[in-house]
């Protein structure tokens, strides 16, 4: 950098009275190097020395008399960091840019204060700490409120096809080939009934995935998330863990995976303890069937009672674990960019479901195909049993029944339910088909039709279903307004049906508490087990069943002193 010339105009920030003394100091010494002086300004090269820019002191002290400026601005930033507080790098640049500050408010006018837009004005609401909470619970109940009603009458149309033609036609083709019994058995009585049993429920998972991904895609969300990470605070969490508990609504799993994001092992632990307690999609079948045999059109109230339920108890679990054994820590920062309200995308939702209802296929296609063909085979050994009790299925669920009958539950048929639920949520539902309506279904006497019939039967049933769910619908948009006349009672499936005769409303209740907080599937404790080690899956096992009796238990027996036994 040149020396300034007679024509350039000097221009000066004043850096306060102990740094502009040490710049003069230096500047007499640079006058009294030609080599130096010629080459820089004097008063710029004192202030990058005091500033300790590396690059010019090393060119400086290849010139002659570099050495002893370099010396004297050393010995001049050591005064300074001694007499400065905050250090001399740090007061020039604070000088500077109180500089810059009151230049621009002098030469630069600022219009008034813009007004808020409408993303920020909807923010102030939706991120409110108390309204927001409301807003978003009251977002989760519209939703359940949907896959109660609106999915129901689709539900009744699958469940129609699986037990009539769809049973009709394969048993017309075990017949052609003369397949022996226990293979008609076999594919009628636990293929059918079991992963048929489960399908059904595919309408609700789809209104489900649908406004999940609709919420997500909106941008909501991340406000949910902000908003919940007061709560989050509460129990020793941040709102980052918020994502991983909202993808435990889908499946644990992939939420589990999710808490690697987070910034501590301990935040991660005590998360995947709280994500099972969060009502996953496998866990939706039970609660719809049981809604449907008991609770009728107010079932929505049931389904969103249970996912508050889990809410609650996973509030109150990290509470807890965050004060004993995972207490915590220091405290990480919550950031998050919130993005703009958007126009939700039809490709991006299509994609979401089906990529959700996907999975959800396959795992029937599998997990639940083999739990059902295991189920059939215990349900029918030894041979020449005379009831399903006395099956190995029977005899096993037996020895472990008494345990629930303090909760209201203490039957064979639901504690095997139960037990083969280990293996994934939907299963129990699969179970219960298998036990209730494998059984029934050769005592039915089918009604044969054409093939032609069939297929006028499954169109109009799925016209019908298509009007009676708009019609749900718009009851849901116009509360408190009934447009339509319906019909009190709605056709049941069933298995529920089947369940009414082995459950009362408040035993229901009860076994409905239990399946929400018992054991994780194998899944998931086989995904805790890869993250953090078997200790840890065994203790997500052993808390979450002992606390799903526990609630159980109390529920039934308060019940029943209220005189709703």
């Amino acid at each position: 950098m040149k020396a300034v010339t007679s024509d350039q105009r000097n221009f000066e920030i004043n850096y306060g009275d102990k740094i502009e003394a040490e710049i003069d100091h230096l500047q007499d010494l640079i006058h009294k190097h030609p080599e130096i002086y010629n080459e820089y300004d004097p008063r710029w090269l004192a202030l990058k020395l005091l500033e300790g820019e590396q690059d010019i002191a090393d060119h400086v002290k290849t010139l002659q008399g570099g050495g002893r400026i370099l010396d004297a601005a050393t010995e001049s930033i050591s005064r300074l960091n001694a007499s400065l507080p905050e250090g001399v790098e740090i007061a020039i640049v604070d000088r500077r840019y109180g500089f810059i500050g009151q230049l621009i408010e002098k030469v630069f006018h600022r219009p008034a204060e813009p007004r808020s837009t409408l993303s920020e004005r909807i923010d102030q609401v939706v991120t409110h700490p108390v309204l927001g909470i409301l807003i978003f619970l009251a977002v989760m109940y519209f939703v359940f409120q949907l896959v109660a009603n609106v999915s129901t009458p689709y539900l009744d149309w699958i469940d129609g096809v699986v037990r009539g033609p769809v049973t009709s036609w394969i048993a017309y083709l075990l017949d052609l080939i003369r397949s022996p019994s226990w293979l008609d058995g076999l594919i009628l009585d636990g293929i059918i009934a079991g992963v048929g049993g489960v399908l059904v429920f595919i309408p609700g998972l789809v209104v489900l995935f649908f406004f999940i991904g609709l919420l997500e895609d909106s941008g909501y969300m991340a406000r949910a998330a902000v908003v919940m990470d007061r709560l989050m605070k509460f129990v020793g969490l941040r709102g980052k863990s918020f994502v991983s508990l909202v993808l435990g609504f889908g499946c644990a799993v992939p939420a589990i995976y999710a808490t690697r994001t987070l910034g501590n092992r301990r935040d991660r632990i005590l998360t995947t303890l709280l994500v099972p307690l969060m009502s996953c999609s496998g866990r939706l079948p039970v609660f719809v069937i049981f809604s449907l045999a008991f609770f009728g059109r107010q079932g929505n109230y049931a389904i969103w009672g249970l996912y508050a339920l889990g809410v609650i108890v996973a509030a109150i679990a990290g509470l807890v674990f965050s004060h004993t054994i995972l207490k915590t820590g220091e405290e990480s920062t919550f950031v998050i960019e919130l993005p703009a309200y958007s126009k939700p995308s039809l490709k991006n939702l299509l994609l979401h479901i089906s990529l959700r209802t996907g999975q959800f296929i396959r795992h029937a296609g599998t997990v639940i195909l083999i739990a059902s063909v295991v189920v059939w085979i215990l349900l029918n050994l030894p041979l020449g049993s005379s009831s399903l009790q006395d099956s190995w299925f029977g005899r096993i669920s037996n020895v472990i029944a008494p345990a629930f009958r303090p909760a209201g539950f203490g039957s064979w048929q639901s504690t095997g339910s139960l037990v083969t639920g280990f293996i994934a949520k939907e299963v129990v539902v699969s179970t219960m088909s298998q036990i209730y309506i494998g059984e029934e279904r050769g005592e039915e006497v089918q009604e044969k039709s054409s093939f032609a019939e069939d297929l006028w039967g499954i169109g109009a049933g799925f016209y019908h279903a298509t009007i009676d769910s708009g019609k749900e619908l718009v009851e849901v948009l116009t509360p408190g307004l009934t447009i339509f006349q319906t019909e009190e009672e709605t056709d049941d499936t069933a298995l529920s049906e089947a369940l009414r005769e082995v459950f009362s409303p408040l035993s229901a209740v009860a076994f409905l508490v239990f399946v929400l907080l018992y054991v994780p599937c194998v899944a998931t404790l086989a995904t805790i087990r890869g993250e953090f080690g078997w200790d840890w899956a065994a203790f997500a096992a052993v808390y979450q069943t002992g606390t799903a009796w526990l609630l159980a238990v109390i529920v039934y027996q308060i019940g029943r002193l209220l005189g709703y036994a």
